[in-house]
Parts: structure tokens; sequence; C-alpha cells
């Protein structure tokens, strides 16, 4: 039997290492590689070519999504499973977006992980059951729009453009802060004016607006 050959990405040694012991008694899965960083990942997966790889999104350095698209441009045949923390929406339409193969968030049971393992080496889009529902929900009340909204698209700084954009990546604050050299608290205050301009709720609203934008895809790395 040919056995799937995966990567596993992942800040944290142990989580990686419990994923690995689970994936290498299935008689169908082979762990292959590992690493702890978007960059890494990226070298990673150019030197040994996994069939599946499960990544992270929240990561030192280059998170999840830039790795994505770095990943995905050297071999489009690789699929892309986030196994993250984030059971949010806006991003999970990001990483469909970027050629994702499916979605699943850390509190899944073991069994629903390998199923999604084998799902996407099938060549299906595995999604979370938890996010089904705000995904439909999210298709039917499309990000809305108001009589403000282009005037405040139009009014947005370069600055504002490039948070938006490391939002969008799954950076966290500290990670924006620090590409960016400022403090944290300049950007909590940052995302705090975007929301207010435009008129937006949370992050996820944010993530979807930076998509709509096109301030996240390959040609911006």
């Amino acid at each position: 039997m040919d056995k799937i050959k995966i990567v596993l990405v992942d800040d944290h040694a142990v989580f990686r290492s419990g994923l690995a012991f689970l994936m290498n008694s299935q008689p169908d899965m082979e762990v292959i590689g590992e690493a702890a960083s978007g960059e890494e990942a990226v070298r990673v997966c150019e030197e040994l070519r996994p069939h599946v790889i499960l990544l992270d999104l929240t990561m030192p350095g280059m998170g999840g999504l830039a790795a994505m698209q770095h990943v995905k441009a050297l071999n489009p045949d690789i699929k892309i499973l986030v196994l993250t923390m984030h059971d949010d929406e806006g991003y999970l339409r990001n990483v469909l977006q970027l050629g994702g193969a499916g979605y699943i968030v850390k509190k899944a049971a073991h069994t629903e992980v390998l199923a999604a393992v084998r799902q996407v080496y099938n060549g299906e889009i595995y999604i979370d059951p938890s996010l089904t529902k705000v995904l439909v929900q999210g298709l039917i009340n499309p990000l809305k729009e108001n009589r403000d909204y282009k005037k405040a698209n139009d009014l947005l700084t370069e600055r504002d453009e490039e948070i938006l954009r490391f939002i969008a990546l799954g950076y966290t604050n500290k990670q924006i802060a620090d590409t960016l050299y400022i403090s944290i608290k300049t950007v909590e205050n940052n995302k705090a004016r975007l929301k207010e301009k435009l008129n937006l709720q949370g992050r996820s609203e944010l993530v979807r607006f930076a998509i709509s934008k096109g301030l996240v895809g390959a040609e911006n790395e």
C-alpha cells in the first residue's frame, strides 16, 4: 500500500510529536518531515515533496497563510490541510481562496484529523463541521456595505493597508508590531480605527475586506 507522505508544520514540538505518533501508527500514513515555522515549511516541502501538509496558521516569522502561497507556487499538487486554533470564518475563506484543501480546528477529535488527511489526499475539500454553518451564513449574508463604505475605502492609508494585510495573513498583534517596528499599542489602535473607518465589527470581517481589496496574494509576497 502506498502511504500518504505528510509534513507537520507547527511551532509546538510536543504537539507535533503527538501528531506524528498518531499518524505513523496508521497503516496508510507516514510523517516524513516536520517544521516549526513558515520559512522552514517552505524549505522542507521543497526538499521532501510530501502529499499532504498539516499547517498551523500562527507561527513565528512567516505565518501559515504566507507559507501556503510559497508552497503552492513551488508545487501546486501538494494538499494543504490547515490545523489551527482559529475557528474563524474569515481565516477559513482566506485558506480556501489561497488554494488550501482543508481546514480543521485543533479541538477536533483524532479520528476527525485522520479522516481530514485522507479526504484531502483523495482530492476532496475538508471543512471542520463547526465552521460549515458560519461559512453558509457568510455566503447568504456577504460583507455589508453602506453609503460611507467606498468613501472609507478611499481614505485608507498605506499603513492601514499594511496592517490589514498582516491581519489577513494570520499575524498576531505582536508579530505585526515586530515586523513594522511599531508598538503593540499602535497596532491595536490602528485596528480599532480600521474597524471604525470601514464600519466592520471583528477580525473575520477585516480579513474578508482585505481579501476583497486584493491585499493577500502571491504577488504581494
